[in-house]
């Protein structure tokens, strides 16, 4: 694949990553049908106010299409963590948020809850996979089932987009090359508050668990 990323990654973490792999990209390519497009956490909930997440859903959406056509699959994962007013994750809403804040997430990001559905202008299809989770990683052993679903498929290829780049994108990314996956995270399909966090999130994941590429460069390495 070629690398674009070298145009904003930083020149500490280019001279880094040559001096350990000796070149920028991780992997050739990629098995078209062997490869899902994981969009992560594209709710309501996270979606509705953050303007760069909004930027990116037509361009989710082309490249979604495109690895269909390919003969990859697509899976949308969403964040569940609250039923019936509890939390499923209490560490997380008792302690890193203010009450209020905590009981908003838990609520609204509860099965049936308005902030739960993904975002309505999504293009998702009855052949897509569709998983939840609970932790802020999609390939968290016993808190999600995207991994168990992607291996009936035979899939050993995942590229990640969705929100937020530096959180549970990027965490998503490390856990699934831990699991033995190739990864690629796509760099104008991830989305995150701030440009530094975005960033942040794409660099991390860079120097040691996969390759960072745009959706023109993983479509023309499917081909």
């Amino acid at each position: 694949m070629p690398r674009s990323c070298e145009r904003f990654m930083p020149a500490y973490v280019i001279e880094q990553v040559m001096k350990k792999r000796g070149r920028l990209e991780v992997f050739d390519r990629f098995d078209p049908g062997r490869t899902a497009l994981v969009i992560i956490d594209m709710q309501r909930f996270y979606v509705q106010d953050l303007e760069p997440a909004l930027r990116i859903i037509p361009a989710v959406n082309e490249t979604a299409q495109a690895v269909r056509e390919r003969g990859g699959v697509v899976a949308w994962v969403s964040m569940t963590v609250g039923k019936d007013g509890v939390s499923t994750w209490p560490l997380y809403h008792d302690y890193f948020f203010k009450p209020e804040g905590g009981a908003r997430h838990r609520d609204q990001l509860s099965e049936g809850a308005p902030g739960h559905a993904l975002h309505p202008e999504l293009d998702v299809r009855p052949e897509d996979i569709r998983a939840s989770k609970s932790r802020f990683s999609a390939f968290l052993p016993g808190y999600c089932d995207l991994h168990e679903q992607l291996q009936e498929r035979g899939i050993r290829h995942v590229a990640i987009g969705g929100v937020v780049t530096n959180f549970c994108c990027e965490t998503s990314a490390r856990d699934a090359m831990m699991l033995g996956y190739q990864v690629a995270m796509v760099s104008d399909l991830n989305a995150a508050r701030y440009p530094e966090d975005h960033l942040n999130g794409l660099t991390t994941v860079f120097q040691s668990f996969g390759d960072v590429v745009t959706a023109r460069e993983l479509l023309d390495d499917l081909l």
